[in-house]
């Protein structure tokens, strides 16, 4: 099969690799319909993260079962799949509890820009579509794997509730989704901040009452601006700099709260200034294989419609292009077709 293997930041190459195969009696090998190049593949393409030796990438992806291992009963091959970015047995302490991307038998998915892709945990991390999805729904449903489910994360991390005020810090894939989420829980007012043309009008699209363009302590003000002083009731941080998590932490009022899904990047927080704020934080990988069910069902419905984020759709032996129009900011997200 072919793929996208990473050999040092700004390299990405579409190379031969060897096909997938059931290791465990737990795996599945699904054919790739739909994959993606996500903002966090940009932090080693930047060189931001360490890469090591060239490997493959990709952690988004919705297919076809192709084979199944003898303990997969949940899927079968020739249906149509959503998994996440996260793997997860589905069975253990903390899959039980609903933070399946803790699972104690947890895998993060790596593989995905490929033709094929090998899914550990299948029996827990799969979920099939009753019906094989028309072809205007798979953009959505591959936003589902990771980005709308980071974004419905998010907001339920920042503890939004009906008639709340919510501040969306970042305005990529998961942040437009963040904004989705937040009207869909009831956000009486959705401020995003943005400071591109056409990541805001996504944003007032998908909900976005009010946006700010401005950043660091002239953002944080005009967010006091519009809340009366007092900062908003939920922020959710989309992005993971130090920049950003400050900016979210001082825009929030006291008593509220800040999910943080942006994998932090020399992000540190001071204790006492945290202590004497009373905000409440919580974040982390989203747990995605707990909203599935649901966000499949909010897509298949046509409630809400997350593929829009996708403003730039390539043949898979294009991935190095999407890389560089997304680092070069002239893509929000590129799906990935094969």
């Amino acid at each position: 099969m072919r793929g996208a293997v990473i050999h040092a930041p700004g390299d990405v190459r579409f190379e031969t690799l060897d096909d997938p195969k059931i290791l465990a009696p737990t795996d599945a090998v699904i054919r790739t319909a739909a994959t993606c190049v996500c903002g966090s593949d940009l932090w080693p393409y930047r060189g931001a993260e360490p890469i090591g030796d060239p490997h493959p990438m990709g952690h988004e992806y919705v297919g076809i079962v192709e084979e199944v291992g003898s303990e997969v009963t949940n899927v079968r091959p020739g249906q149509f799949v959503v998994g996440s970015f996260a793997t997860s047995d589905n069975t253990c302490v903390n899959c039980r509890s609903g933070w399946q991307s803790s699972c104690l038998n947890r895998e993060f998915m790596s593989t995905c820009q490929a033709d094929y892709v090998r899914i550990p945990n299948a029996h827990g991390t799969l979920v099939a579509t009753d019906e094989f999805p028309d072809a205007e729904a798979v953009p959505s449903l591959l936003a589902v794997s990771d980005v709308m489910g980071t974004g419905w994360y998010a907001a339920l991390a920042a503890e939004v509730k009906p008639g709340s005020t919510a501040v969306v810090v970042g305005d990529g894939a998961v942040g437009l989704c963040g904004v989705i989420a937040a009207k869909e829980l009831g956000a009486e007012r959705i401020i995003a901040m943005s400071r591109h043309e056409s990541r805001q009008k996504l944003a007032l699209e998908f909900g976005a009452t009010d946006i700010i363009s401005e950043r660091g302590d002239e953002g944080i003000t005009r967010v006091k601006d519009l809340t009366g002083g007092i900062g908003a009731d939920s922020v959710l941080e989309c992005v993971g700099t130090a920049e950003s998590m400050r900016q979210a932490l001082h825009a929030t009022r006291p008593g509220g709260n800040v999910g943080f899904v942006g994998v932090p990047h020399e992000v540190s927080i001071d204790g006492q200034e945290l202590f004497f704020s009373q905000v409440g934080l919580r974040g982390g990988p989203a747990p995605v294989r707990r909203y599935l069910p649901d966000l499949i069902d909010l897509v298949l419905t046509g409630r809400i419609n997350p593929g829009k984020v996708f403003d730039l759709t390539l043949s898979l032996d294009q991935v190095a292009e999407g890389y560089k129009a997304m680092d070069e900011r002239r893509a929000i997200k590129a799906l990935l077709k094969p």
